[in-house]
């Protein structure tokens, strides 16, 4: 078995030379000495950071200690702190806007106008109103100013301003209320942080209930949220951890499908945790069509700016992501972007991708500052998004957020309401999340689930490399929508069975025919990999006992272990296409299949899963290393890591 840690090591000694005696003490007998060379007191005391030799700090400490009466005290006391005001001025006063030469907008001081993001107490109010703001008007308002650049003015809730705008050389000092409104950066709590998750799926007793239907997805956050646990040094929250997310952040090697969108691949395998159970293993690969003739792409930059994005982690890793994801667009894609603290407001007029100083300009001003009115800035990025449209052109709104959404519509079903009624519009939602502490990973899921976008959580800029670099073309572009498997097991064959992880995308039965029942999307490229822990009839495993009066089941599979149906719709259609074919106990595994099974025993390992109790990290570490397989990336060596750091945390 290879061990990539054992062989660092025995290559680190072989490389180590053996100490030279000689060479040592010449080197201790150098450094004694330097030793004694450097020693000795100077003639005057060393001036150090807080004890300059001269100045304005020394002589008001020698005028200080010469006065004893408490009125020359008061009065020259009074003095010091007026230059510490001055001081302390000349370092918060913001310096001069560099955004293209954008204006102030009217009426608005420069410290407020969206490029500090230093919200009044008054525009937090207007900031809450203007989520009642209708849509019609602002997508007509944003339409008229579609193809210009925002030069002179700023759109959006803020207004315009003229173009002859006077442009301040020194921003003004910020008042008392705005040093008063702007919000204190808290510490990390792990306790405010909400995430979608739902139990373990339960066993399933087959001749009760024979059929299992679910929404295929490939969203990734809950394996990054997981890793920046790890690697933080504690074990993750088991509500964080969703393990058909950990399975589907790895790429696995599918049969590409032939002429199709995707083609569904089925295989039987051990269970590495139960020897007396099965793992029946789904895999679909999407097709990758010819990117090079792919639709222009209007995308939408929505940028959280409040107070809670104050951290590197959070705002800095967000420009520094999206300044990755500038390379990957083309001359004819466009981009905008649209902040969102106290209130929206667009910082950026659609925007030639081309233009890259005039984008990058908009994200280096954006500061964090203000309240989190997050419905506000969804209605202001969906307008534009509407502006930007064209047809025969694919539009995306990008929510880049820590999931704070504290003005405005908070409630996640409210939230997931109103935007699955956008995505009809052609207009798809993607969230990114950055940042712990006040990580709302609920919302983020509700959001993205019904945009028919994907949700993954960027916490290093290789992350934020891997989703908007590497995998851009499949997360931007769908090749299915509403994507569902159901899966009917025979009970002639198999006694039990259970769905591993998906517990917040289970459908009903009868959803699996109904079109108008939203699901899963697959982009190009992307894979999408389900596995069911079955128990065959008349295994030792079975934890169920036969009922006296139970139902006979209807008919006879014969040798079938289950039948795959798979439903999905070509993007743009609203009538779904059907893919079958049975599971029978001598499919071969797949190349990926071992891998694909540690990782699912890793994730139930840290959700603590009663159906794997004979089993340890240290055994899906064997599994790994074994089964690692071509690993390009670098991906699978980190997942091993990721298990030695959690076996590590669950030692006594």
């Amino acid at each position: 078995m290879n061990n990539d840690l054992e062989d660092l090591k025995q290559a680190m000694r072989a490389a180590t030379p053996d100490p030279d005696p000689s060479s040592k003490a010449a080197h201790l007998a150098l450094a004694q000495k330097n030793f004694v060379s450097f020693q000795g007191s100077r003639n005057d005391r060393r001036p150090i950071s807080n004890r300059p030799k001269r100045g304005i700090w020394m002589g008001a400490f020698a005028m200080l200690n010469s006065l004893t009466s408490r009125a020359a005290l008061t009065a020259t006391t009074a003095v010091v702190a007026a230059g510490f005001v001055v001081v302390n001025w000349l370092e918060v006063a913001p310096p001069k806007s560099d955004l293209g030469g954008l204006p102030v907008p009217e009426g608005i001081a420069p410290a407020e106008a969206g490029f500090s993001n230093r919200i009044a107490p008054s525009q937090l109010e207007q900031g809450a109103e203007s989520a009642e703001i209708d849509d019609t008007a602002v997508t007509e308002r944003l339409r008229s100013s579609v193809g210009s650049k925002a030069e002179g003015r700023v759109s959006g809730f803020f207004g315009a301003a003229p173009a002859d705008a006077p442009h301040a050389s020194i921003a003004a000092p910020p008042t008392l209320s705005q040093r008063v409104a702007e919000p204190a950066v808290l510490p990390h709590d792990v306790d405010r942080e909400v995430f979608a998750n739902e139990d373990p799926g339960g066993l399933q007793v087959t001749s009760e209930t024979p059929v299992s239907t679910f929404s295929m997805d490939v969203d990734t956050a809950s394996y990054a949220i997981v890793r920046n646990s790890l690697m933080n040094g504690h074990l993750p929250n088991p509500d964080a951890v969703r393990v058909e997310e950990m399975i589907n952040y790895f790429p696995y090697d599918y049969p590409a499908p032939d002429g199709a969108a995707f083609q569904p691949t089925v295989s039987v395998g051990p269970t590495p945790w139960n020897p007396d159970t099965r793992l029946v293993h789904i895999g679909i690969q999407g097709a990758l069509p010819d990117i090079e003739d792919r639709a222009p792409l209007n995308l939408v930059f929505l940028i959280d700016t409040s107070g809670s994005m104050n951290e590197p982690n959070k705002l800095p890793l967000l420009k520094q992501s999206f300044r990755l994801m500038l390379g990957q667009l083309r001359p004819s894609d466009q981009v905008s972007i649209v902040t969102y603290a106290g209130s929206a407001g667009q910082i950026l007029a659609p925007t030639n991708a081309l233009d890259r100083a005039a984008i990058l300009a908009a994200l280096d001003q954006l500061d964090a500052g203000g309240s989190t009115a997050g419905h506000a800035g969804l209605r202001q990025a969906y307008a534009t998004a509407a502006a930007m449209a064209k047809e025969g052109e694919v539009s995306r709104v990008i929510l880049a957020t820590d999931g704070d959404f504290n003005v405005g519509i908070s409630d996640p079903d409210a939230l997931k309401k109103y935007v699955a009624d956008k995505r009809d519009s052609g207009t798809y939602l993607s969230v990114l999340g950055f940042g712990r502490g006040n990580l709302n990973d609920a919302t983020m899921q509700a959001l993205a689930q019904n945009g028919n976008g994907q949700a993954a959580y960027i916490d290093t800029l290789a992350e934020a490399q891997k989703v908007l670099v590497d995998q851009l073309t499949g997360a931007l572009f769908p090749i299915a929508n509403d994507v569902k498997i159901q899966v009917e097991f025979n009970p002639s064959q198999i006694a039990e069975y259970r769905l591993i992880g998906y517990e917040t995308r289970v459908l009903r039965r009868e959803d699996f025919n109904n079109d108008a029942v939203d699901a899963g999307d697959i982009g190009a490229g992307h894979s999408v990999t389900a596995l069911y822990e079955v128990t065959p009839v008349g295994s030792p495993a079975q934890l169920t006992t036969s009922l006296r009066y139970g139902a006979v089941a209807s008919g006879d599979g014969g040798e079938e272990w289950g039948f795959l149906a798979l439903r999905y719709k070509p993007p743009g259609t609203a009538t779904s296409q059907l893919i079958e074919t049975p599971i029978t106990a001598d499919l071969a595994p797949l190349p990926d299949a071992g891998f694909a099974t540690a990782i699912a025993g890793f994730g139930q390992l840290l959700r603590g899963s009663t159906y794997v109790t004979e089993w340890s990290f240290e055994d899906a570490i064997a599994l790994a290393v074994e089964t690692k397989g071509d690993d390009p990336f670098g991906y699978r060596a980190e997942a091993v890591q990721l298990m030695r750091l959690a076996a590590s945390l669950t030692e006594d």
